[in-house]
């Protein structure tokens, strides 16, 4: 049998909760995505608490809170402890989404499920890979290769390929394939018949009408601008560091286009430390920004019309006016946008422009219905100092907690003291200390003459061999050679983990504004209290959404489903009524294996392929001749199977003559390169409808044959047209140098 592969969905089927799937391969789980939502719901992680001890690895796919946004508390409480992987990208940006989320909340609640001690553990032993890296799993998961590729959706993110014994299991969740400013397309279409594809149907039934990108971004400036032209202002609740870059870089460059001077204020804790990592990132976005940063040096991020701010302080001491605010959180459900609705929302000639679907039973999907609400009620909530009697009652608890963990420890002190052992005063050893026989250390030093009692420390004994007491000195012997003294380069060396917590805390913000926003929120030691109020909100500030989420609608999904033609295909995170729908149409023009399990429902994807793994015996290898082709090396072998020793399966000499075979033609000649090789020939070529003529008479052609069902490529065949003379004979040869004939 081939690879054995099951899969269980932990959350994230059916519905739009958060993405967390379990993948078992040959034994080894996979944990794809640890997600949580912003209403942060602990019920949704019961499934993940029952498997979590038995996770060996984590892999990461997006730098959001529905990817990642239960990682530091599952690890806090359901003991998972596997080693995590992720692209540099969604590790730093998806530790700031989480001080982001903390924040917000601490500063509106008494929110204690997971602390910023927590994030920062989780976080510190991920392994970053790069795109297209493929990384070598050991031990329990010896001979799994995994690698990351591009999604095109959040920047970082990723589509997971796990390959064992040949068979690739692809995890290709909220991917694009449309290119973008900051983003290229995905890479999904580049695998053919993986083995397992798991895939999301969240975009099934969402036809998006055929816009160019800058039709598209000039619908929505322009409906920004007409706000700000009337007097109004603009909120946009955005994610912490997802999308909210594409949408920094389309204000950007209208406002540079325009020369306009309303304000723009992107709002969160961590905007400074978003940006400054952002600009370091320039090799994983589009070619178009990593060529401009070659050509010219300049940095799509350095942003010069919009202004970072870390607290709303900072953005009620703007003078009025007409304004744009990109604030987090995207869902209304805390954090700046939430507080900023509150007070915007009752202005008819303002604005609320989300630019992707609210996550389910929030605030803000809410307000997307249609039509929308005309009063809604929210919670307000702020943080205020204790006074008066509460302050008094809170430092008296304060002190007794403190005596009773005085008093614990004392208990601790006295009961280690008394299971010590008391160690033998006859040694000469100076560090020796009797506490029951100080007097008789007083008649030892008489001997020695009275001037140093008033020096000696009460139980003190001076070896017998010396003139007064002494305090022990070792003498640290370090070895030395020919070059001099003998170091240890471990001793020197800075921890990676060290210079991350160091950069997290201390270097990441250039402006040092995160610090400060942070360290008022930690080291602020007041005594405080959240209080709340209900209040009724009146609607009447405008609606609007405009898709800039960055997935493919359902049209692009099928067809790029249709290209990849998986073996057998897995449907996740989705409608129940958008899940169905893709269910039922993979069936008919995908593949006949379509699964979409229910949460906790385990199903067997393995493969109908039966792959056996044997050795190549020293005896066959010892006549074998390699060529050289590209950067492998290729030789047809004739066999037989055998066993070892071991019982293993082998591949032997023939004891018979190897019988004839067909020749096989090795390579994928393209006619580009071919032009170039005969050019440096000195062979006049030119492309001429279509075909390469090489000379005056000799003409190549490519034909393909009809594609297999799926995108998998038909067989292709190199023509060769012209006379029986000089020029195509030795074109002829030249064309089969550029191949291997076995």
């Amino acid at each position: 049998m081939g690879t054995s592969v099951q899969v269980t969905p932990l959350c994230g089927v059916y519905n739009e909760n958060p993405l967390s799937y379990l993948v078992s391969i040959d034994g080894f789980n996979f944990l794809i995505d640890c997600g949580w939502n912003d209403l942060f719901d602990p019920s949704l992680l019961q499934p993940l608490s029952r498997v979590a001890p038995t996770i060996d690895a984590v892999l990461l796919s997006h730098p959001d809170t529905l990817h990642l946004g239960a990682l530091p508390y599952a690890m806090k409480q359901f003991g998972l402890s596997a080693p995590v992987y992720s692209t540099e990208p969604v590790f730093r940006l998806g530790l700031l989404t989480m001080y982001d989320q903390y924040l917000s909340r601490k500063q509106v609640s008494e929110f204690e499920l997971f602390t910023l001690d927590d994030i920062d553990s989780a976080f510190q032993n991920v392994t970053r890979l790069t795109y297209s890296q493929n990384y070598h799993l050991s031990g329990k998961g010896e001979g799994i290769v995994i690698a990351p590729h591009v999604a095109g959706h959040l920047l970082g993110g990723t589509v997971w390929k796990i390959t064992k014994d040949g068979e690739d299991v692809i995890y290709a969740v909220d991917f694009n394939r449309r290119k973008e400013k900051h983003l290229n397309g995905t890479v999904l279409e580049s695998f053919v018949r993986p083995a397992v594809l798991i895939t999301d149907a969240y975009n099934a039934l969402n036809n998006q009408p055929p816009k160019q990108q800058r039709e598209r971004d000039r619908d929505f400036v322009d409906t920004i601008s007409r706000t700000l032209e009337a007097g109004g202002n603009v909120l946009l609740p955005v994610d912490t560091t997802g999308r909210v870059l594409e949408l920094l870089l389309v204000l950007e460059e209208h406002w540079a286009m325009k020369s306009l001077n309303y304000p723009i204020f992107f709002l969160t804790y961590v905007s400074s430390s978003t940006i400054d990592y952002v600009k370091s990132f320039l090799e994983w976005m589009s070619d178009a920004i990593a060529k401009s940063f070659e050509t010219s040096r300049d940095n799509a991020f350095l942003l010069r019309h919009v202004t970072l701010l870390i607290s709303k302080n900072e953005l009620d001491k703007v003078p009025d006016g007409p304004k744009v605010v990109l604030a987090s959180m995207a869902s209304l459900e805390a954090g700046f946008s939430h507080d900023i609705f509150v007070e915007w929302a009752a202005d008819v000639k303002n604005l609320v422009l989300f630019t992707e679907r609210g996550q389910f039973g929030t605030l803000a999907r809410m307000l997307q219905a249609d039509p929308p609400p005309k009063a809604v009620k929210v919670m307000m909530s702020r943080r205020v100092p204790l006074v008066g009697e509460e302050l008094i009652a809170h430092e008296e608890e304060q002190n007794r907690l403190k005596k009773e963990e005085a008093l614990k420890a004392s208990l601790i002190k006295e009961e280690e003291s008394k299971a010590s052992i008391v160690p033998d005063i006859s040694s000469s050893d100076p560090m020796v200390i009797d506490t029951n026989n100080k007097h008789s250390s007083l008649d030892d030093l008489g001997q020695h003459g009275s001037g140093y009692r008033d020096i000696l420390i009460d139980g003190f004994v001076p070896p017998s061999t010396s003139v007064a007491p002494m305090f022990p000195f070792y003498e640290n012997a370090s070895d030395w050679d020919d070059f001099g003294e003998v170091i240890n380069p471990d001793d020197y060396v800075i921890k990676d983990e060290d210079m991350d917590q160091a950069a997290m805390h201390v270097g990441g913000d250039m402006d040092g504004k995160v610090d400060e926003a942070s360290a008022s929120l930690i080291v602020d030691t007041t005594p405080s209290k959240v209080i709340s109020n209900e209040l009724t909100v009146q609607v009447k500030s405008s609606l609007i959404y405009m898709d800039y989420e960055g997935r493919s609608d359902g049209r692009s999904v099928k067809s790029i489903l249709a290209h990849v033609a998986p073996l057998k295909l897995v449907l996740v995170h989705g409608s129940a009524e958008a899940t169905e729908h893709l269910k039922q149409h993979c069936l008919k023009h995908v593949c006949p294996h379509v699964y979409a399990p229910q949460i906790e429902e385990t199903i067997d994807v393995t493969s109908d392929l039966c792959a056996y793994k044997v050795q190549l015996s020293e005896k066959l290898m010892s006549n074998v001749l390699f060529k050289k082709l590209g950067d492998y090396e290729i030789a047809w072998v004739d066999a037989e199977v055998g066993k070892t020793e071991n019982e293993m399966l082998s591949l032997l000499p023939l004891s018979t003559l190897a019988p004839p075979h067909k020749s096989v033609v090795v390579g994928d000649l393209k006619l580009a390169d071919f032009k170039q090789f005969l050019a440096s020939k000195g062979v006049k070529v030119e492309f001429a409808g279509g075909a390469l003529r090489c000379g005056e008479y000799v003409t190549l052609r490519k034909v393909g044959f009809a594609s297999q069902k799926g995108g998998g490529s038909g067989t292709q065949q190199i023509i060769i047209e012209g006379p029986l003379c000089e020029d195509y004979y030795k074109i002829r040869d030249y064309l089969y140098s550029q191949f291997y004939l076995l």
